[in-house]
Order: structure tokens, then sequence, then C-alpha cells
């Protein structure tokens, strides 16, 4: 759908892709907006589990903007799957605009509860959160439909600032334009983050793959490099899984890629721009398995 578009893809195109019959595409979905559907849902869980395991408390300025900068992050490290749900959910039939719908009400909810915080919040209505998640969603819909190179992460601030504004005040605005990225993403997200506890099993269960020291390592690397603030590059990688041959580094994160752990932001040669390696929805989850069970000594 991201190269193809909503309109322009059919059943035949996604069976092709996903190496699966009709017979088996009709088993599962009744219609091929029914399977954007299912994609919606999928990509909204793994940012719910992300969401959970983050813990959003404290005041409802702060949870705001964790669960901004979640959603965001997890945007930056799926831009395929989140084109696919911001970009061509929009061209979706009925089914996929009221799912749609109801996320971003849902959103809205929570940013309606600023009403509570100050009296000036209490001249707002119910509106105001709804224009405020709107434009939001306008923003970052036009980033993803241009294919800016910008981290969405940078207008964190910004639409903080302009969801704050109306509730809290512009001094409690430009406080928030003007704010570091959240400690607890950047300071954490790598190293030990605040995940929910696993099964002591196989973490690579579901990926066709052994996993190695140097397959630990490069997961490892990528996750705590990233959260440092920046995507990184293979030599980066390689200097922190302590591989010198750069031939195997780049064998080693495409083989990832391919598996569907690693993803590039990066243009890479064809563009003459460095690879920029960061982590997806699944390896992530496998880089969390790995570090607890290395935490408790597996």
């Amino acid at each position: 759908m991201d190269e193809l578009g909503y309109s322009g893809t059919s059943v035949a195109d996604v069976t092709s892709r996903a190496r699966v019959s009709r017979r088996t595409f009709y088993e599962l979905f009744p219609d091929r907006e029914a399977c954007l559907v299912a994609a919606l849902e999928d990509a909204l869980g793994a940012l719910q589990r992300e969401l959970a395991a983050v813990g959003l408390e404290g005041l409802w300025r702060e949870r705001v903007r964790m669960g901004l900068w979640r959603i965001l992050a997890f945007f930056d490290r799926e831009p395929v799957l989140a084109k696919v749900c911001v970009v061509q959910a929009l061209r979706g039939g009925p089914r996929v605009l009221e799912r749609r719908e109801a996320i971003l009400a849902g959103l809205a909810g929570v940013v309606d509860e600023g009403r509570g915080e100050r009296a000036r919040g209490g001249e707002c209505s119910a509106l105001t959160a709804e224009g405020l998640v709107g434009a939001a969603f306008g923003i970052v819909y036009t980033r993803l439909l241009k294919g800016q190179r910008q981290p969405l992460t940078d207008l964190c601030g910004e639409l903080m600032g302009m969801i704050v504004l109306p509730y809290l005040g512009p001094a409690a605005a430009r406080r928030e334009q003007e704010a570091l990225a959240p400690r607890a993403i950047t300071s954490h997200m790598a190293r030990r983050p605040v995940w929910p506890d696993l099964p002591v099993a196989d973490p690579l269960e579901s990926v066709p793959m052994r996993l190695t020291y140097r397959t630990s390592r490069v997961l490892e690397g990528v996750a705590e490099l990233t959260g440092r603030g920046s995507a990184p590059s293979n030599r980066e990688v390689g200097d922190f899984a302590g591989i010198q041959d750069p031939g195997q580094v780049s064998k080693l994160l495409r083989r990832l890629e391919r598996l569907g752990l690693l993803a590039n932001a990066g243009g890479g040669r064809a563009k003459g721009e460095p690879n920029a390696w960061r982590l997806t929805s699944q390896g992530e989850l496998v880089a969390r398995s790995i570090s607890v069970h290395e935490s408790r000594g597996g």
C-alpha cells in the first residue's frame, strides 16, 4: 500500500508480496479493507504495549508528552507502517475510517483532561481537544506524505506547545517547546527500560534464525545507540558489537533487515548517505527478550 497506494493495491498484490494463495487470504479476510483494518489494529496493539510498558503516570502534561513522544518514536522506527496507518488509511473504506475516528477520539479524550488542570482550561470545550488532535494528526500526515527525512520526534516540543497552550497558557507552551526529550526515553530506553516480565523462552522463537553472540551484540548495539539519540551507521554498530570486518557487519545487518528485525532509515550507498539502523517492533521484542534473559543469567 505504501508503494502502490490503497486504491492501487489489489488482493493479488498483497498475496504476491505475502507469498500466500488467494484462498489463504480470503480465509483470513473477507476483503482488502478488512486486511487494512487488521494492519491498523496490529500497529495499535504494538503501540499500546509500548505505552503500557512505559507506565504513563504523573501530571497530565507529563503523561501527554511521554505518550506523544512514544507515538512519534514508533512512527520513526516503522516509517512504512506509519504511512500506511496515517496516510493510506484516509483512502480506505467506511470500516477503516470508522476505526481511525475511534482512535482519534480516544486520543482527544486524553487531551481533554487538560480542562481540569487550571481555571483557564475550564474555559475550553471538548471540541478544543478534538481540534488539537486533528491539527497534530494533520501535521504528522503532511510530513509522512512528503517523505521528509527529519525524525517525527523533532515535532514533539512544538506539538506539545500547541496542545498545552489553551489549557495552561503561553508560558507553559513556551516551556514545552524548549523542553528536552523525555529522560525516560533518551536515558533508559536502550539500557534497561521498564519492560513487562517476559517468559523464559527462545527470544527468536518466531524468527527463522539461530541466535548467536554477534547477533545479540548487533541488536543490543542498535538499541543502545538509538537510545542515545540517533540511528547508528554500519560502522557504529560494528564498533559496538566488536566486528571489525565491514563486509561481515553489512551482511549481518542486511540479514536482520530481511528477517524484519531491523529497518534502515538512511539512504545507503545508492543515495550517497550512510545507513541509519533502527529496531522494528519485532526487533524490539527480541532485544527486550535478550535483555531479560541476560538479567536472569539465561
